[in-house]
């Protein structure tokens, strides 16, 4: 009894999948011939039927699609920041809580610089649980450096003259005296940072946000003094892909172990060398920078993309895939 209700259940599906296939034959074959009499009227030929034929398909296939996800949704009080923040609608207390945010995020800020200048002032990064600074990259006071822009950009002028001071004072002899140093995170936190610092203070017809601290000069010819230490990267290599880490006080470079080098870390080098050739008239670093997107053009490529890790010795077998 068993298998004849399966034999039977079994029956009524294929039956009526054959009823539904016959329906699908009947409805292209219907669009098919209404598709090769309008093409022989109008001239279009072969080419409008495969179209029409195509289309038939493609509207079948979206019967079975599956519908969009709808966005979420915002709450009252969210409409009401939303449309205040695209000027849209204008409320004084919405405009006084984002003012409030804006306060909040600068007293954070200054709370952290407040606990780095106490216990790690100079050291690259604090270690807020014991209290101690430390040097991890190269020992060059990477948060002194690095949060000088944003304290530009916040109106701390306390904090811009604390730092602009330091810079001035001590970073120069840093840079002479100090051993290894990654090239990526001492670019762009570094160099990238008097740079910022540079522009934000008026140099180069930049934005004056600074009432405190050095001339931008000051900061223009400390990022140079180390840029020209960490072109040894570019210089040294075999290749234009630089090595990964340089010896400032030597002004030499070597490559990580395995000899590879991050794709995303040598190809963002260029925003802060490139910038550095516009403001002091020196080609030789946006040249050396450049190297690197020209040589990265000529790599195998799987759909469009490179690997994430690149061999700084040039060879089409050295691209390391992971």
């Amino acid at each position: 009894m068993r298998r004849e209700c399966l034999s039977c259940g079994t029956g009524k599906f294929l039956g009526l999948l054959m009823i539904f296939g016959l329906a699908c034959l009947m409805l292209t074959h219907t669009n098919k011939a209404h598709s090769v009499s309008d093409g022989l009227a109008k001239g279009i030929g072969a080419n409008e039927e495969h179209k029409e034929v195509t289309d038939v398909g493609i509207r079948f296939k979206k019967l079975f699609r599956r519908a969009p996800r709808l966005p979420p949704r915002l709450s009252p009080d969210e409409k009401i920041i939303h449309r205040n923040f695209t000027g849209k609608l204008n409320e004084p207390n919405v405009e006084e809580q984002w003012k409030a945010r804006q306060q909040n995020v600068k007293d954070a800020f200054t709370h952290a610089w407040s606990g780095y200048k106490k216990f790690a002032m100079g050291y690259d990064e604090l270690m807020p649980v014991s209290r101690l600074g430390v040097d991890g990259l190269g020992g060059l006071g990477a948060t002194v450096v690095d949060a000088l822009d944003t304290a530009m950009i916040m109106g701390l002028d306390e904090v811009v003259s604390e730092a602009g001071s330091w810079i001035e004072s001590h970073l120069l002899d840093r840079i002479r005296q100090k051993g290894q140093v990654n090239l990526f995170e001492t670019t762009i936190r570094v160099l990238g940072g008097l740079l910022s610092a540079y522009h934000l203070s008026g140099g180069d017809q930049g934005m004056t946000l600074a009432q405190k601290g050095p001339k931008p000069t000051i900061y223009l010819d400390i990022a140079k003094n180390l840029a020209d230490r960490l072109l040894s990267a570019f210089t040294s290599s075999p290749t234009a892909i630089p090595f990964s880490d340089v010896v400032l006080r030597d002004s030499s470079a070597h490559s990580a172990p395995d000899g590879l080098s991050s794709t995303s870390e040598v190809s963002t080098l260029q925003l802060e060398f490139n910038y550095l050739s516009a403001i002091s008239g020196d080609p030789k670093y946006s040249t050396e920078g450049m190297k690197v997107l020209a040589h990265l053009k000529t790599l195998p490529k799987t759909e469009g993309l490179v690997p994430i890790y690149i061999r700084y010795f040039y060879s089409l077998q050295s691209c390391h895939h992971s």
